[in-house]
């Protein structure tokens, strides 16, 4: 432990020096390349002035976590998969990304989805199948599982309930975060800080669980370092964005290390601004479409509180705030469930 405890701290501070020193080398290449932000004109007036602004922010974030992960050697069973969600979610992000900046279009948004669950059913069935998982752990509960098994009869062979149910969860889970981090990017340095919270306290927890799981606990501290690098250049008035190459991929990832640490229950806690954001949207779209009249100044909520006079900056700290508080409660919920 010792030794990882070393590793925590050079991940996270090697991660953030790569950021800091080569974004504005890759800076200046979005910009030679004209991969700037095109605004939506259905977004609040006030977002105009961020037209230009590079985007694909993520790219850079996801190359910088995959590569020192690398260089830690920080792989196996625990981190294949959120790894692996993370580049081939950012792939999706950074095509979608790459286009809208050239269009003003990017990919739309049912393509998008049968690409997450494409890559969410693939994970989840990967992690059931090398954990064993049968069902999901409920605090104060313990693990619920199911362990009837049905037929099926197509490849003529029996499965548990528990792993269905284990599956179904996930790919919700993993899609879910994904594109609920992809709401919360909307104002400078909004998602970026409350993943910021949400991965330090996977970290905790990955370190507290029994065995501790320290090389995903290494990853997860790179990945905080990567994200507060990026940070220094995304605080308002930002200059750059992060995209769908980072929001997708890193909420997707979130989900992830929030499976194999057996925690997805608490994941909507946790990820509570994330939850708060889709919510809004739905309950938005929902309430337009059945009674014709809105309940949100505007989607998803951030928007909400900007056209209601709230200065972005106050907005932002105010839900990194509530996202570092959610993640306390999500720890001493998790420490308070673990076995005496």
């Amino acid at each position: 432990m010792k030794e990882h405890g070393v590793e925590f701290i050079q991940g996270l501070l090697l991660a953030f020096a790569c950021m800091v020193i080569l974004m504005p080398s890759y800076l200046r290449l979005l910009h030679w390349l004209g991969l700037g932000k095109q605004i939506r004109m259905d977004g609040p007036g006030s977002h105009l002035v961020k037209e230009g602004t590079p985007t694909m922010g993520g790219v850079l974030i996801v190359a910088v976590i995959l590569s020192l992960a690398f260089l830690f050697n920080a792989l196996d069973a625990s981190t294949y998969s959120p790894l692996f969600v993370l580049a081939v979610v950012g792939a999706l992000g950074a095509i979608d990304d790459y286009l809208n900046a050239r269009t003003g279009f990017g990919i739309r948004g049912r393509h998008k989805i049968i690409w997450q669950l494409v890559v969410a059913i693939v994970v989840a069935v990967y992690i059931q199948n090398h954990f064993s998982f049968n069902g999901v752990r409920v605090p104060f509960v313990g693990n619920f599982e199911v362990t009837n098994t049905i037929l099926l009869p197509v490849i003529d062979r029996k499965i548990e309930l528990g792993a269905i149910l284990f599956i179904l969860v996930a790919i919700f889970a993993i899609v879910g975060a994904s594109n609920g981090v992809n709401l919360t990017d909307g104002l400078d340095g909004l998602a970026g800080g409350t993943l910021v919270f949400a991965f330090i306290t996977f970290l905790i927890i990955a370190l507290l669980n029994d065995p501790p799981q320290e090389n995903l606990a290494v990853v997860n501290a790179i990945v905080i370092g990567a994200i507060l690098g990026f940070l220094w250049f995304n605080v308002h008035p930002a200059q750059v964005f992060m995209g769908d190459s980072g929001s997708l991929s890193l909420g997707g990832m979130l989900a992830v290390v929030a499976l194999i640490t057996g925690q997805v229950l608490i994941l909507p806690l946790i990820g509570i601004i994330f939850v708060l954001e889709v919510a809004s949207d739905i309950i938005q779209v929902a309430s337009y479409k059945l009674r014709g009249k809105r309940v949100f100044r505007m989607a998803p909520l951030h928007h909400h509180f900007e056209l209601g006079g709230w200065d972005e900056e106050k907005i932002t700290m105010r839900f990194w705030i509530v996202g570092a508080l959610a993640g306390m409660l999500g720890v001493t919920l998790f420490v308070a469930s673990i076995p005496k």
